[in-house]
């Protein structure tokens, strides 16, 4: 605790000193950091393979190339999102300026996931430098490989007191979210979430929190199918579906399920061949409790493809269940792993109404040429973020911000939207002496309200 507290302690210390607000020097190290994932590319591959096993092109587009876009987009656009931004006056206020000075919070917890252990570990991070924050990382247990590796590189690169990196377990967690830092970013689970935001409450600390949840993926009649096939199946089997936005269950038209499990089967075998343990594309489990918990799920409904497994090296092959109800256990929690569920429906309105009898989630996928059922889908379901006719993409824009609703979190960030999330606004009038108009100052009488209230109308 003591050991933690003093990591704390100084970079609270350097932030009062007012180095992380000149942005000539928060530009100097985001392209350190650019500079690292460049230097390092290879390492990082590597050290992620050793945890996944997961392919050096599936490491670099999906973690290391949107650091290194996120750094390039923020480095471009810094300066204006810094600049003093002006603001209108109401005639109440006549004469005056009005504007909003944008300021970092202080010293920023960040909290990073496993999953993909690299982008959500860097991508908060380069918010919150461009913000003009300090940082600890408290990077996941779950990938010392990876965890090492980001701690052993960030250490040689920044001063401590600007940015460090603490590995550890829960109990170093647990301890970090009762400290008094300014802000806290946490990518996580929903229990786990809840429990920060409790932390965070006794201290009235701002945080965001990036969740999960069963994202719905719908496809119609409309929908080309191929296309669509290849598109969910790539989504879902990304990471071996360890992936927060990843389709957790699909709600497909009656009519046409039988001719998308057909074309679901065929983009498997042209992702991952006709054996998929065999292939160097495609992931591990990350580690046994996960590959348990998945296991048996699979015992839910039909399986039509898939369902092959090997604890021993934490394989499960891309699945889909057939024949699943509302009721089945895989269909009570994120799956979080490469077993893809379906279900039918006859109506949009069925349709709608099975997703919002459970909790927003954090993503939502529609496959459809009709223009009338995506607007009801978009303008009828709460959630996250998500994308028509593609699945998961919507990530790679950085003007999208990227967050949940409700249970599967709150708060932005990506692009714009990182530096706003560890920025405070701070709004700003300033007046002359003169003039100084007498209405507003008692005594008050009929004429004055009179006045007012014509001016109010």
């Amino acid at each position: 605790m003591k050991e933690l507290q003093a990591h704390l302690d100084k970079q609270k210390k350097f932030f009062q000193t007012g180095k992380t607000k000149e942005i000539a020097y928060r530009i100097a190290q985001l392209k350190k950091l650019k500079q690292l994932l460049i230097d390092n590319e290879q390492l990082l591959i590597e050290e992620v393979h050793k945890d996944f096993q997961k392919s050096a092109f599936e490491t670099y587009v999906t973690e290391i190339g949107l650091v290194i876009t996120d750094i390039n987009f923020t480095l471009k656009n810094i300066e204006s999102w810094t600049k003093q931004q002006s603001v209108s006056t109401p005639i109440v206020n006549f004469p005056s300026k009005n504007f909003i000075i944008t300021e970092p919070y202080g010293s920023a917890l960040i909290i990073a996931p496993w999953n993909y252990p690299i982008l959500l570990s860097l991508q908060p991070i380069v918010g919150a430098i461009a913000a003009g924050n300090t940082v600890i990382l408290k990077p996941s247990e779950l990938t010392p490989n990876t965890s090492s590796a980001l701690e052993k590189l960030l250490s040689e690169t920044f001063e401590p007191e600007f940015l460090k990196v603490l590995l550890g377990g829960v109990e170093e967690s647990s301890v970090l979210v009762k400290m008094d830092f300014d802000y806290i970013f946490f990518t996580g689970s929903t229990r786990v979430g809840k429990i920060i935001m409790r932390e965070a409450a006794e201290r009235l600390t701002p945080l965001t929190l990036e969740l999960g949840g069963k994202s719905p993926c719908i496809v119609d009649k409309t929908a080309n199918l191929e296309i669509s096939a290849k598109r969910i199946a790539w989504g879902k089997f990304v990471n071996a579906g360890q992936t927060c936005v990843a389709p957790d269950y699909l709600l497909v038209e009656e009519s046409i399920k039988d001719k998308l499990l057909t074309h679901l089967k065929n983009s498997i075998h042209q992702l991952y061949g006709n054996e998929p343990k065999e292939s160097p594309d495609f992931p591990r489990i990350i580690n046994d409790a996960h590959f348990d918990r998945l296991a048996a799920l699979m015992s839910d409904g039909e399986t039509v493809i898939g369902g092959e497994s090997d604890k021993e090296e934490r394989y499960i092959a891309p699945t889909i269940l057939n024949n699943i109800s509302l009721e089945d256990k895989i269909m009570q929690d994120e799956i979080f792993g490469p077993i893809l569920p379906i279900l039918t429906y006859t109506s949009v309105e069925e349709c709608i109404k099975i997703i919002n009898a459970r909790p927003r989630p954090l993503a939502l996928y529609v496959f459809t040429s009709d223009q009338r059922l995506e607007d009801r889908i978009l303008n009828t379901v709460s959630f996250g973020g998500g994308a028509v006719n593609d699945t998961i993409a919507q990530l790679g824009n950085h003007h999208l911000s990227f967050g949940g609703v409700g249970a599967s979190g709150f708060g932005s960030y990506h692009g714009k939207s990182s530096f706003d999330a560890f920025s405070h606004q701070k709004s700003v009038m300033k007046k002359p002496f003169w003039p100084d108009v007498p209405i507003r100052y008692a005594p008050y009488d009929d004429l004055k309200l009179g006045l007012v209230k014509k001016v109010l109308k």
